[in-house]
């Protein structure tokens, strides 16, 4: 019984580092690492800094996708945030879901 616990705790693991390490893929592949990281400002705030600011707000993934696709000027300084046109509908959620687990 304990071995079938510890197994399903470390399959549950894997599935959600890979959805980590998936979506940091797709920041990568849509090119948000050129503006941000994880952990740092860069250009733009840090991601976890973003996560942070929109914790627990109804709908942050809804404003975060907005913010993506339409991108934004003077939430986080001078620096405007250009419009990412091609990032789909489907990777701009899961990039806003994403930054929201980040802590």
């Amino acid at each position: 019984m304990k071995k079938a616990w510890l197994g399903a705790f470390a399959a549950s693991a894997l599935l959600v580092a890979g959805y980590a390490q998936a979506d940091a893929e797709l920041a990568k592949k849509n090119n948000c690492v050129a503006c941000h990281q994880v952990d740092a400002k860069l250009v733009g705030p840090a991601l976890k800094d973003v996560a942070a600011k929109y914790a627990g707000q109804a709908d942050a993934a809804g404003y975060l996708v907005g913010k993506i696709k339409g991108g934004s000027t003077g939430v986080w300084g001078q620096i405007p945030m250009p419009p990412n046109v091609n990032v789909s509908e489907a990777d701009a959620k899961a990039l806003a879901e994403w930054i929201l687990t980040l802590k």
